[in-house]
Order: structure tokens, then sequence, then C-alpha cells
């Protein structure tokens, strides 16, 4: 017996989340029956209807992708420019792990497993995310010293962060640094330079948790190996 939203993750058809909503909203029926409670299982043979529609067990992909400058980080875009989806050959519908701006590139997950994007996205696991930025300015070690200990964006201050100078170029007047995050905000990298007076030229994300972008060129992705899917899945019980 599992958890009803924990099946509806594992179907594809949303995270763990998204499902809660679903099923407090009156979108999920068991076996017929319209389930309101959270704490609902399921056995494997129990018929689980999502909006009227019956799930089925899909088989899981998880794929890793170099995304390019000027992509849009979502299933679909309403201005029809090109998606990270559309990058990957894949009939099973497949949707990212969270978001790169349309800017910035770099390293971006997309799966069909709702309960490992859940895993991923969750602020208690604490993924890191490593980011390279290049920035107009020279930054001054007081500033780095800022960025490590937590910053003012939106109303609220980051957690500490991991910060390293990888180059100063006082001829074209730019810094590059190394920031290490494990929360996911919106425009975070950018506000977090911005809001100790520098701008960012170019951002492009390294690494997450302990997969990186070795042997990917701009737009090339590859699908995880099932050693790697069992090593992000090992990551919540790590950080309980």
């Amino acid at each position: 017996m599992e958890r009803l939203q924990k099946v509806i993750a594992r179907s594809g058809i949303a995270s763990r989340r998204k499902a809660e909503e679903l099923i407090l909203n009156g979108k999920v029926k068991v076996d017929g029956k319209v389930i309101l409670e959270l704490g609902t299982k399921v056995s494997e043979n129990s018929k689980v209807e999502v909006n009227g529609v019956l799930i089925s067990k899909e088989d899981k992909v998880y794929y890793l992708l170099n995304k390019p400058r000027g992509v849009i980080t979502s299933t679909k875009d309403e201005h029809n420019r090109k998606t990270v989806v559309d990058l990957i050959e894949e009939d099973k519908r497949i949707y990212p792990v969270g978001r790169l701006d349309y800017d910035t590139t770099g390293i971006i997950l997309l799966t069909n497993d709702g309960e490992l994007s859940n895993l991923l996205m969750h602020p208690k696991n604490e993924i890191d995310k490593v980011y390279i930025a290049k920035i107009k300015g020279i930054i001054l070690p007081k500033d780095l010293m800022q960025l490590k200990s937590g910053v003012i964006i939106d109303g609220r201050k980051t957690k500490k962060a991991r910060v390293k100078l990888k180059k100063i170029d006082k001829i074209n007047n730019t810094s590059i640094v190394e920031l290490t995050i494990h929360e996911g905000r919106n425009h975070q990298v950018k506000k977090m330079f911005e809001s100790i007076g520098y701008e960012v030229l170019k951002l492009k994300r390294e690494k997450i948790a302990f997969l990186d972008l070795s042997g990917l060129k701009s737009g090339e992705y590859r699908k995880l190996n099932p050693k790697e899917v069992k090593k992000l899945y090992a990551i919540e019980s790590e950080k309980q």
C-alpha cells in the first residue's frame, strides 16, 4: 500500500505537491470514489483517476541536458519559442525539474518522475546547485563575504552560500565568480549580485548535486544511468 499522492507523482502526471492539491480539490478518484484525504493509501490494483483520466504505470526516464542560451525552461511556450523539451527526442511526456532563465545556460534535468522532481525541488533536501557568473565590475572581498553570509532579495535573506572568485579581468572590468546555493528562488543568482551592486553578464549552472556537464556540449543531453537515479533518491535519506 502506498500514499495516493505518491502514486500520482510516480505516474508522471504531477509532482507530489501538485498531486496533493488535486486530491484536496476533489479531482482524484480511487475505484470510482472521490478521495479528499491526503493520507489515503491505495493498493497496486487500485484504479486511480485524475481529472477523469485513468493513470497508468509509465516507465520512468531521466535526462540531463546542457541548456543553450535562448531556450525556454518549459514544456511549451505561447510565443512558439524553443523549449528544453523540444531538444530531447522522447515520446513520453517529460518536464524540467526547476528552471533556468531564457539567457542562462547549463545543467537541467528532465523527467516524468514526479516523485524525484519533488525530492530535488524540496527546500529541506538542500540540493547544491553550482553557478558560474560573469559580472560587470571588479568584485570586492567584502562583497564576496556578503554573498557568502546571505543577502536580502525580495524582502528575505538568502541562506549561506559557498563563494569562490575564479578570475578578474581588469582590462574589461569583469569578474568571474563561482556560487553554490541550495535554494531555488526566482532569478536568485542574478538578484543576489544585483543586491550588492553588480550586473550579471553571463550565467551558467554547472552542477546539480553530484551531476555535472562532463562530455556534453551546449544543446546536448544524455540519459541518467540507474546508479545515478538511485544516488539522487538517496539524498533525501542522507539529509534526515
